[in-house]
């Protein structure tokens, strides 16, 4: 299945993150595993995790990949060169799942985080007005749509506070503000 919306609209930005000689990838809240199957193409060894029944059941559905069924933070899961997330770090606790994956990542190993957040500024809300005409005109006329049954939250930590925690649990994370109401970390542990 393919579709567009704004999580969507990050996914060629963390494939051009994947680094060279990569070969373990692991997507945290894989949903339909769309973005599973883009980096299968371009990683020997891509693996989703989602705790959704749901969601895991469409991604299996579609493709052969593997697609793991449970909670993050306790799965059973390996090291991997690159690990990524889309529109899921706001649905569990921030810190401790960005200390897991910075934990199993591999050294040289990239990280990459799109999230949501709130509002919580002046400069916050200036930035989502001044967007808004911009975003929902993006939205209408690339179709914006999802897939059925994704679960949803509104993000509880400002723009500020996840720049504050990943600054503190990824020295050196780039962090970036997107117009269609994400936000990007990017890091490349250690080697």
């Amino acid at each position: 299945m393919v579709y567009w919306n704004s999580n969507v609209a990050r996914h060629p930005d963390i494939l051009r993150a994947v680094p060279a000689g990569c070969s373990s990838a692991l997507d945290v809240g894989c949903g339909d595993g769309l973005l599973v199957r883009k980096l299968a193409s371009a990683v020997p060894s891509a693996t989703g995790i989602d705790k959704s029944p749901e969601m895991v059941a469409q991604a299996r559905s579609f493709s052969d990949d593997t697609f793991v069924e449970g909670d993050f933070l306790s799965a059973d899961l390996g090291t991997y060169d690159f690990i990524c997330s889309v529109a899921t770090i706001h649905h569990l606790d921030f810190e401790l799942t960005l200390a897991r994956m910075r934990d199993l990542l591999r050294p040289g190993g990239v990280l990459v985080v799109v999230g949501l957040a709130r509002d919580a500024s002046v400069r916050d809300w200036a930035t989502t007005i001044a967007a808004a005409p911009i975003v929902r005109t993006v939205k209408v006329l690339r179709r914006s749509r999802g897939p059925e049954g994704m679960p949803t939250m509104k993000p509880q930590m400002s723009y500020r506070e996840v720049r504050t925690a990943a600054q503190r649990l990824l020295p050196g994370a780039r962090y970036r503000r997107h117009l269609l109401r994400r936000y990007s970390l990017t890091w490349q542990k250690p080697s």
